[in-house]
């Protein structure tokens, strides 16, 4: 059974760091790209940072740019973004996902298997 399960979240003032998982079962993450998106209330997921399975490409987008860092630990079975300088804007549930090979860009539709998702709150 494929699943993905995040942790890490929590509230944050801004400025603040956290740093969500994103541990893979049933399947082996090394062949997979998993991206992480997010998603406010009435708002669709937005795609945020993507990492790919074979060489590690990144790609984050230009709002997350310079703040948050996205990895693997295959041997953990794990994906991690690491967020920094947090703004109240990236108030969210995250999501990771998962789709064979490489990222390709945002579109959640070419994301196969999803995970429960996990509330990150930045707020004074």
């Amino acid at each position: 059974q494929v699943q993905l399960v995040e942790s890490g979240g929590g509230s944050v003032q801004p400025g603040g760091s956290l740093r969500l998982s994103c541990v893979a079962s049933g399947f082996t993450l090394n062949s997979y790209a998993i991206g992480w998106f997010r998603q406010v209330p009435g708002e669709g997921r937005e795609g945020v940072s993507c990492i790919s399975s074979s060489n590690g490409w990144t790609h984050n987008v230009p709002v997350v740019k310079g703040r948050f860092t996205i990895s693997r630990d295959n041997q953990k079975n794990t994906v991690y973004l690491q967020m920094n300088s947090l703004k109240p804007e990236d108030t969210a549930v995250y999501f990771c996902a998962a789709r064979p090979n490489a990222c390709s860009g945002f579109d959640p539709g070419r994301y196969d298997s999803w995970g429960q998702g996990t509330q990150v709150t930045v707020s004074s």
